[in-house]
């Protein structure tokens, strides 16, 4: 992983000036230890008229994945190929945007204790980065840096230079010039932009990275005009974590607008917002119409199917109205983490006589499901495969047998309301799909017309008037047996008549 900086000089004013402000000596090559390798800093020029500063980051890809434990970029635990066989140790990213940071920190400050007077003079600056991974190809490149007062050299990286009919890679290399920055302002534009082009980290993306976005970004981010990709992208597409760095940018903008300090516009509206209610996650908002569509069922037994880390059957414990939950997951490591949560091994003999964990698929009937006044799959169908729907199907309706089946599922619609959600992804990886309003009636309907139950529909969150809520709930009641037989009844005179 390979970067350079270069700027010339006069008699006056000497190119190698750049080693004052970068605090590395043009004679000397030095090398620092970085969490994930080796970073290598040496001057293959350095003269009155140009100098040129390389940084090397040799990239111990081992070391990455112990360290990330198979998170971040290239770790997805079914891929342990992709771990150690990858473009890190060669493309520029957030490995090489910490390098710089760790590396030149008093240059990326701003400080210059032999020659104060450096930091803050303009100076002819060019920036080679030959291998730049960019997710929205070399215009994007150029949307990014442009505004910043820099002249964009992006080529694409062929994949294959003897077969050019393969095109080009998702690779640039980069070349930019500038006459109008300080050496700062440009390390800091380097920092938030490389891993933002990649956008991917290698890191768990966490609250403070709204503290160095914003350092960062000082003088420059909050009058971007890709202010917004920039902060979704920086911070890993965390919604409230680029809510939180979209509102302090607007205090930094209403603050230069009326010249006065962030603190002064801070304070006038500290009151207002310490009254403003944030809105309740839309998970909260799900478990909060589940339960009260179990309490209206009169339901005292209860499956919560698809439990996962047993979020619900900790709300429902609450409600002494719930005498017997019942939590099933084909995922062992889910219900281990539901039973932490839950503090099963310190719960109570009267607490933990009404709750039971089980693992089990829902694509087989099982016998121990049936008997129960009511079931909850909570965005648990879209987990499936759609030719293994029937499976469950069965096994719910058609096996278990609940009064009551209550199911959720993300309404498909709703996803362009989400602004960092990219156009044509689902909401999670392992969603196999997401229905519109209507695939979900239709399912809901046909399967309460073979089962013997009648079926409403309940928005769950904002009811949008164009695309519908967030998510949509089918709440399934048992038809009175009578009604049932005679349903069944005329179907085989009709299937005889046939």
């Amino acid at each position: 992983m390979f970067l350079t900086i270069s700027t010339t000089g006069t008699p006056e004013r000497p190119a190698t000036d750049l080693g004052f402000l970068l605090h590395k000596h043009p004679d000397k090559s030095q090398a620092f230890s970085t969490s994930y390798g080796r970073a290598h800093v040496l001057y293959p020029e350095a003269d009155a008229e140009r100098c040129t500063a390389a940084l090397l980051l040799e990239v111990d890809a081992v070391a990455l994945v112990r360290r990330g434990k198979g998170k971040g970029r290239g770790g997805a635990p079914d891929a342990a190929l992709a771990q150690y066989v990858n473009d890190r140790p060669y493309a520029a990213s957030s490995l090489l945007a910490v390098a710089l940071s760790g590396v030149f920190s008093s240059a990326m400050r701003g400080v210059c204790a032999a020659k104060p007077e450096l930091p803050a003079q303009a100076r002819p600056l060019r920036v080679e980065v030959p291998a730049l991974p960019a997710r929205g190809g070399p215009d994007l490149v150029r949307a990014l840096f442009e505004p910043l007062g820099w002249t964009v050299s992006a080529e694409p990286v062929a994949l294959d230079t003897e077969f050019p009919q393969w095109g080009d890679s998702r690779y640039v290399s980069l070349v930019l010039e500038s006459q109008t920055l300080t050496l700062a302002e440009a390390l800091r534009h380097l920092y938030v932009l490389l891993p933002v082009l990649d956008d991917a980290k290698h890191y768990w993306v966490s609250s403070d990275e709204v503290d160095k976005l914003l350092r960062a970004g000082e003088g420059w981010l909050s009058d971007h005009p890709q202010q917004k990709l920039i902060t979704s992208r920086y911070l890993s597409r965390r919604w409230s974590l680029t809510r939180q760095a979209m509102e302090r940018l607007e205090l930094v903008r209403l603050a230069e607008a009326d010249d006065s300090e962030v603190e002064e516009i801070d304070n006038a509206v500290a009151a207002e917002a310490e009254t403003e209610e944030r809105p309740t996650p839309l998970a909260v908002l799900r478990r909060e119409a589940i339960v009260t569509a179990l309490t209206a069922s009169g339901a005292a037994r209860v499956l919560d199917l698809g439990c996962g880390q047993g979020q619900l059957v900790q709300a429902l414990l609450k409600d002494p109205r719930f005498t017997e939950i019942v939590g099933v997951d084909v995922s062992m490591r889910a219900l281990t983490i539901a039973s932490r949560r839950l503090k099963l091994d310190r719960m109570g003999e009267r607490q933990a006589s009404r709750v039971q964990l089980f693992q089990g698929s829902l694509a087989y009937t099982d016998t121990r499901l049936k008997g129960y006044d009511a079931a909850v799959l909570s965005e648990v169908v879209e987990h499936v495969d759609l030719p293994r729907l029937p499976a469950l199907e069965y096994a719910v309706f058609g096996s278990a047998r609940p009064r009551t089946v209550l199911v959720t599922t993300p309404n498909v619609e709703y996803n362009v309301r989400w602004e960092t959600l990219p156009a044509g992804h689902v909401r999670h990886g392992d969603h196999r799909f997401e229905w519109t309003r209507e695939e979900f009636r239709a399912w809901a309907v046909g399967v309460a017309e073979r089962h013997g139950y009648e079926v409403e529909f309940v928005p769950v969150g904002l009811d949008d008037p164009e695309v519908g809520p967030p998510t949509q709930m089918a709440v399934f009641r048992m038809k009175p047996a009578n009604e049932t037989n005679q349903k069944n009844k005329a179907n085989e005179k009709e299937e005889k008549a046939a």
